[in-house]
């Protein structure tokens, strides 16, 4: 099979025995752990992610993959996502070509807008300039990705001359574009060559079936080279169907509740945990339902990777049981199924 399989994390903070939350460093420490067993676990890619909220620990996905790759040899290590709209360019190729030499040759930029905004009032961007901030910012990140003088200019940072950024990388740095569903950012991502990395984290798999399509055309329009599509969703790997719901449970309604108030949505109900389940983008049961379900998806959506978000408001043990199991046995069942 030439499909590949990957983690992500947003790096959640977890629960310990007793349902209390636990202390950032904590999670940080654990997660750097999730990274090395990932690896020996034969799995293709490590992502972390990007948020400025306490109920994330991660605000630097680099560092954190730094020391990731300090402890493993083989497994690509990416951010998911890094926020571009509120970060400098210059300095995320910087941070990815160290890391890039640090894990000799495995870093990867996944750039987005983030599915949260706290980072944009933090660093003193306005919420206005939301889409001029990406496009922007996006411009001049392919730019400095070639590696040669850029020259550019626009309004959301200081014009460049001729400007050589440093370190430079032995192979350059797989970069990936992150797309919640809106068609005008798979264009946009078809237009700059970069890879498609679709979040998808409710609602049948199926419908982002045309958004791939969408993908292609637009790469043929542009003229830019056939790049990769990936898709991430959520879940969680337990010993039985039964255990995995309970395990989940309270987290995904607390989860939930907390971005509905945020944006608005309905409060959820314990039908849309299981229509998610069943029908839609939460992975989530025995290593044999899980692959089922993974099986059915890759074989609706032409994809070069599936990632698994398996941070949940559990306990960490947990967490690392779900990465055992991804690893000996969701895999390959997913590859015997899929023949």
């Amino acid at each position: 099979m030439s499909i590949e399989f990957g983690l992500d994390t947003f790096g959640g903070v977890t629960i310990d025995d007793d349902g209390r939350p636990v202390d950032h460093p904590t999670v940080i420490r654990d997660l750097v752990e999730d990274g090395v067993v990932a690896d020996q676990a034969g799995l293709d890619f490590f992502g972390v992610g990007e948020h400025h909220r306490p109920d994330f620990a991660v605000s630097s996905p680099e560092m954190v993959l730094a020391a990731i790759a300090a402890r493993t040899s083989r497994i690509r290590l990416g951010s998911a996502v890094t926020v571009l709209s509120s970060d400098d360019p210059v300095r995320v190729f910087e941070r990815f070509a160290t890391l890039d030499a640090v894990s000799n040759g495995r870093a990867e930029i996944v750039a987005g807008r983030g599915s949260f905004i706290e980072s944009f009032p933090l660093f003193g961007y306005d919420l206005a300039d939301y889409d001029v901030l990406f496009d922007e910012k996006l411009d001049l990140l392919s730019r400095l990705l070639r590696e040669n003088p850029v020259t550019w200019e626009g309004t959301t940072r200081t014009a460049l001359t001729d400007q050589r950024v440093y370190p430079t990388t032995a192979n350059g740095i797989p970069t990936w574009v992150g797309v919640g569903g809106t068609p005008e950012s798979v264009v946009r991502t078809a237009q700059y060559g970069f890879k498609l990395f679709l979040a998808i984290i409710g609602g049948p798999p199926d419908r982002f079936a045309a958004h791939i399509d969408l993908f292609d055309r637009a790469q043929d329009q542009y003229g830019t080279p056939r790049a990769k599509v990936a898709v991430h969703s959520p879940g969680l790997v337990a010993d039985t169907d039964d255990q995995a719901r309970e395990l989940a449970y309270d987290g995904w309604f607390a989860m939930r509740t907390t971005m509905g108030r945020e944006r608005g949505w309905p409060p959820p109900t314990p039908s849309d945990f299981e229509n998610e389940i069943v029908d839609g983008s939460l992975y989530l049961g025995s290593p044999e339902t899980v692959a089922a379900k993974i099986a059915r998806t890759l074989s609706v959506l032409t994809v070069d990777r599936f990632d698994l978000k398996y941070d949940q408001p559990v306990p960490h043990s947990v967490q690392r049981r779900s990465i055992e199991l991804y690893g000996d046995q969701v895999i390959p069942l997913v590859k015997d199924m899929l023949g």
